[in-house]
């Protein structure tokens, strides 16, 4: 059984292996982006239901640009109708979305999606969903010396909490459980900041093929866990 009181702060997940689960039905890669969307919104529904504060969804990578071109812009395709179509799923459970990520490389109309979905549901103080698309974690933190430079803070005055604060995730606290789907064991590029402490929890399941209930046992064995941030206990 899941303690309600005792559950995550911020919950993060690489949803993969939806090309794999597709070529294992001799389906067309695409098709398992699209199950994939649909396992991505049965776990923020039921993260809403439950009351947990933080999601965080490796949407797509600033290395998925070396994937073939079609299936490229069929995922920019993808993301634009989830964000168009799916704007009142949001809204009727009061979650805000956030982009993580460097958005100025995303196809024009992508970066107009993500702006208005953002804006339309930045006031909302359930759930906030990060939706990572063109992150990198290496990127990220890239991103974050550049404004540190920029704002021209003295390196006498830069602590790890004020570097925190110049990356994608200001407010956000850092991961406490890791989750990747499809049988890779690595981070990828995710998070490299966030996940200082995080539990890992690497399953086979292919992300198509991950259920509620699944999400459920990861939550499980998360808080059987003894987590000692490097002191003795």
């Amino acid at each position: 059984m899941i303690d309600m009181n005792h559950l995550p702060a911020h919950v993060a997940i690489t949803m993969d292996g939806n090309g794999r689960w597709a070529q294992k039905q001799n389906l067309p890669r695409t098709k398992g982006h699209q199950e994939g969307l649909k396992s991505g919104k049965k776990i923020i529904k039921y993260c809403s239901d439950i009351g947990l504060k933080n999601v965080t969804l490796y949407a797509f990578s600033t290395e998925n640009w070396k994937r073939a071109e079609e299936e490229v812009g069929f995922l920019m395709n993808l993301i634009h109708i989830h964000l168009k179509g799916e704007l009142d799923f949001y809204k009727e459970n009061k979650i805000r979305l956030r982009h993580v990520g460097d958005i100025t490389h995303l196809p024009e109309q992508v970066q107009k999606d993500i702006i208005e979905t953002v804006e339309a549901t930045k006031d909302y103080t359930g759930l906030t969903v990060n939706m990572a698309i063109n992150y990198g974690g290496r990127d990220e933190i890239v991103r974050g010396v550049k404004k540190v430079i920029e704002k021209g803070i003295k390196s006498e005055d830069i602590t790890e909490s004020l570097f925190q604060d110049q990356l994608d995730f200001e407010g956000i606290p850092d991961v406490d459980l890791l989750i990747r789907t499809g049988g890779e064991k690595r981070l990828s590029n995710f998070l490299l900041w966030h996940v200082a402490y995080a539990e890992q929890i690497y399953t086979d399941i292919l992300w198509p093929d991950y259920t509620v209930e699944d999400f459920q046992k990861d939550l499980e064995d998360f808080q059987k866990r003894h987590r000692r941030f490097g002191a003795e206990k």
